[in-house]
């Protein structure tokens, strides 16, 4: 497992920092979370994404590009590696939000700067129906995702599902969690960790109950 990278994908609310916090514990590797409520745009974007979509992302771009840039080789250095997002992302955000001259700039950026970051070795993609993860969000109950409205969540899940589709870095481990509790269901999580041992070829390993 030395050396080894995870990151783990999907929309907002699904579940994403959880399952990394226990992936970590059973792989005792490093953590790295994505760091967000430092965007000051982030709460004006929920009020009026058009308006404010620009600043969000832009500031998001430079703020993961910072942390992939200045943490993840040196988290690397020190073992493996569990995050709860990836760079990649970012521009899935962007043209769901961006269009027009402010698409094909920040297109100029992103590509500049993700030649620059490491690459995944694997990705989980974990992925529910709308309604599920509006439950999910709500039951977090974070003051500026009060106002998230269903069908943009409905636009990012259906949008998630194409950046899988094509995505290419690396291999996927794809999950279903409209029924799962990654707090309770711990033999399901210990079922993530054994796919997760066969992808990396790790061992030992068993037969996955999802196959």
């Amino acid at each position: 497992m030395a050396n080894s990278y995870v990151a783990i994908e999907g929309v907002i609310g699904v579940g994403k920092t959880t399952l990394a916090r226990l992936v970590t514990a059973a792989l005792n590797a490093n953590l790295l979370l994505e760091v967000f409520d430092e965007n000051p745009f982030l709460p004006l974007f929920y009020q009026d994404r058009q308006r404010y979509a620009f600043q969000t992302q832009l500031f998001f771009l430079l703020n993961r590009f910072q942390q992939q840039r200045r943490q993840v080789p040196v988290l690397l250095r020190c073992g493996p590696l569990v995050s709860d997002y990836t760079f990649a992302k970012d521009r899935l955000f962007a043209a769901l939000n961006l269009s027009g001259d402010e698409l094909a700039l920040y297109d100029q950026v992103y590509t500049i700067l993700a030649q620059r970051t490491i690459k995944p070795d694997l990705l989980i993609y974990i992925h529910a129906d709308t309604d599920v993860i509006m439950q999910r969000i709500t039951l977090r109950d974070r003051a500026y995702e009060r106002s998230m409205e269903w069908i943009y969540i409905d636009q990012l899940r259906r949008a998630y599902n194409d950046f899988i589709q094509h995505y290419q870095d690396s291999p996927v481990i794809s999950l279903d969690t409209n029924n799962l509790n990654f707090l309770t269901d711990k033999e399901v999580v210990e079922d993530i960790i054994q796919r997760i041992r066969a992808e990396l070829h790790i061992g030992p390993f068993q037969p996955s109950l999802f196959s």
